[in-house]
């Protein structure tokens, strides 16, 4: 299985953690990708307009976003009982798991993978609860974008990724 990414909000909306793993194969192409002699062009002679990598932050806020609009979108047309889980596109598979305190986490896995939400609620109670909620000097609240920097819940994250989600 590849992970793509971690995210952790807050009930604020705030990204509290994220983490990018980036797969074998992407890494290898764009060490040893070379540009091409014959590029392609638009039909008016122009080059195609590149696509420049996200910053971290517009990232964090586009996926808070869509996950914020697909919930919504959920809760409207199933009512109140129904909840978002996942969904899948052509490249990834979004997982999705909400705590009783609004807390969200978001994982973006290959596609073949299956409901990871059973992990998530694992890794909210017994990584993120263990070793920040129960931390008395992690801070209660995350404001201003200050996030979880524990280094034992990263270990345990780390642990838990490579146990439970082999490659």
């Amino acid at each position: 299985m590849v992970l793509y990414a971690f995210y952790m909000f807050d009930r604020h909306t705030e990204c509290i953690y994220s983490r990018r793993w980036t797969p074998p194969s992407q890494a290898a192409s764009s060490k040893n990708a070379r540009p091409q002699s014959g590029s392609s062009t638009t039909s008016n002679g122009d080059a195609p307009p590149v696509r420049r990598p996200m910053s971290q932050s517009d990232d964090e806020k586009l996926i808070f976003g869509l996950v914020f609009s697909l919930r919504n979108m959920v809760q409207k047309l199933g009512g109140e009982d129904d909840t978002f889980l996942s969904y899948r596109t052509a490249e990834y598979k979004l997982h999705y798991y909400e705590t009783p305190t609004r807390m969200k986490f978001v994982m973006l896995t290959d596609t073949k993978q299956n409901n990871l939400r059973p992990y998530l609620h694992q890794i909210w109670a017994n990584l993120y609860v263990e070793y920040v909620v129960k931390n008395p000097l992690a801070p209660v609240e995350h404001p201003a974008g200050i996030g979880v920097a524990n280094e034992m819940f990263e270990r345990g994250l780390e642990a838990f990724i490579t146990a439970v989600l082999p490659p």
